[in-house]
């Protein structure tokens, strides 16, 4: 399902393997691949055995599990979004889900900006890591960052001013 909008899930529509799986929760979303027969990869923290909470972006790192997709999902909402298909290429279906499978079980590193769940789904659909959530949160930071560095200028500049003695 190559496409560069998102697309909600329609009772009609099943998710097909190798698809991304973007999840709603309360203050961020959640990344997960579609496996098939209703099971899902995705990223969870360590201290849990079940589900994605905002525990989890404070973790340094998670656990690759196999979970259905209806208990990952529980009352919150998904969509199937391949957004990326349109400028990278999907590697193979039988190749991102044998890639997925190996890492079932294993703990890998988490970082909220870097290696995330988003990063995680789209290495194994693309063979590349990409994640629009970390790349907003990166500018935003910078944004703040910029601004934070101009008023500390700013605020310099304008004690050197006052104590000049003319």
């Amino acid at each position: 399902m190559a496409s560069g909008e998102a697309e909600t899930l329609q009772p009609a529509e099943e998710p097909q393997p190798g698809d991304l799986i973007e999840i709603f929760r309360a203050a961020y979303q959640h990344w997960a691949l579609y496996l098939g027969d209703g099971y899902i990869i995705n990223l969870t923290p360590l201290e849990e055995g079940q589900g994605a909470s905002v525990k989890s972006v404070f973790s340094r790192k998670a656990v690759v599990r196999m979970q259905l997709l209806k208990e990952v999902v529980g009352a919150d909402s998904y969509r199937i979004n391949n957004k990326y298909d349109d400028n990278h290429t999907p590697l193979p279906v039988s190749d991102i889900i044998e890639r997925a499978q190996i890492l079932i079980g294993q703990e890998v590193s988490y970082d909220l900006l870097g290696s995330n769940c988003e990063h995680f789904v789209t290495l194994l659909r693309y063979g590349e890591g990409v994640s629009e959530q970390a790349s907003r949160a990166i500018g935003a930071i910078s944004l703040v960052t910029a601004a934070a560095s101009a008023f500390s200028v700013l605020g310099i500049i304008n004690t050197r001013s006052r104590n000049r003695p003319f």
